[in-house]
């Protein structure tokens, strides 16, 4: 088994802007975590490729990627970026006819718990194109139509990015349910969510729906795309998980404020909480009320931020682009495997903390 590491690179873009550092942050404990993603391809057949999503490759007030490297039979393994979003993945290409193709990622990172108050310079600052990026429709999330109609009722007399934000965070958290019936995290399809009245989901869907309906009131935001790695710090089971975290992917959201930054959110975690901490919850319990309150303006420093990419293409994909990028991907000479499928795309991720 060969083992390299890959040096964390930060590229140049004009999308990134310069992360504020401020006092009121220090006080908040950095955790270190180390995850392990191992995968195996257990029908190959011809060329086959594989992508791992790796941490974000920039920094943030609440995120620092601290190290990756990889191990397997691969021919030729990569460190690359989406162009758009700047997403970072391991590419991995192995030999012609190797019969057991595997790839394992670890990856080292820093995170904790990240508080936003809503007065001028607390967030994250961004930059004009970068703001002007997270106004922009995707595929699946366009921001005309039935979803501008939405954005507008919703936000009407709003008249701050604060305001027009926590009506649509609101709405969002009274209209929509977590449907435990969805694969993986959902797909995210806006336009189809809001057609046929179908508000269920995963995270992947109502946060998608929190982010295309804020960027069709004209106010930037995105989803952020990652994995659970260490339980709840305030307790709640539906919320984290550390040990084997396969199955712990989860989205998050952040809307762009004018004059205040980015503001972390999550609708979506709210209708989680309902379905999952205890039985036959409601939004009136004391319980959800209570993370309802702390997801808007705050996330909990448990989770590993991967991208904020949409409309992923692999680089040396024959296949369709991705929605987003939050699963090991590969492909063979039959095409694109099924990341959610056990039988044939096999893959385990693990979390330790390195420092408590």
């Amino acid at each position: 088994m060969k083992r390299r590491t890959l040096l964390k690179a930060v590229p140049a873009s004009t999308l990134i802007a310069a992360v504020p550092f401020a006092a009121r942050a220090q006080s908040r404990k950095w955790r270190t975590f180390e995850t392990t993603a191992h995968l195996e391809i257990a029908q190959a057949k011809g060329q086959v490729r594989a992508w791992m999503p790796l941490p974000l490759s920039q920094d943030t007030d609440y995120f620092k990627t601290l190290a990756n490297s990889w191990s397997g039979n691969a021919e030729k393994v990569e460190i690359v970026y989406e162009p758009t979003y700047r997403a970072a993945m391991v590419s991995a290409q192995f030999r012609p006819g190797e019969t057991q193709p595997v790839i394992e990622v670890a990856s080292r990172f820093a995170v904790r718990e990240r508080n936003v108050e809503l007065k001028p310079g607390a967030g994250m600052l961004a930059t004009r194109e970068e703001q002007a990026l997270y106004l922009k429709p995707t595929e699946l999330m366009p921001t005309d139509g039935i979803v501008k109609k939405t954005a507008d009722e919703i936000t009407k007399g709003a008249r701050t990015d604060v305001a027009k934000a926590r009506a649509i965070y609101d709405w969002t958290v009274e209209n929509t349910f977590r449907d435990p019936k969805t694969r993986g995290c959902g797909v995210g399809d806006v336009k189809a969510m809001l057609e046929t009245g179908a508000l269920g989901g995963k995270c992947a869907d109502l946060n998608a729906l929190f982010v295309a309906l804020c960027r069709a009131a004209g106010v930037p935001a995105r989803d952020v795309y990652g994995v659970r790695v260490v339980e709840s710090p305030r307790g709640y089971k539906s919320m984290g998980r550390l040990g084997d975290i396969t199955k712990a992917q989860h989205c998050r959201a952040e809307f762009y404020a004018q004059g205040i930054g980015w503001v972390p959110v999550d609708p979506a975690d709210v209708r989680k909480v309902v379905l999952e901490e205890r039985p036959n919850l409601s939004l009136n319990d004391d319980v959800v009320k209570q993370m309802r309150a702390f997801l808007f303006g705050n996330w909990e420093g448990n989770w590993l931020a991967y991208n904020y990419a949409h409309d992923v293409k692999l680089p040396g994909s024959k296949g369709a682009q991705l929605p987003f990028l939050m699963y090991p991907q590969a492909e063979t000479a039959d095409g694109r495997l099924d990341s959610l499928d056990p039988e044939n795309f096999k893959y385990r991720i693990v979390s330790r903390e390195l420092s408590v």
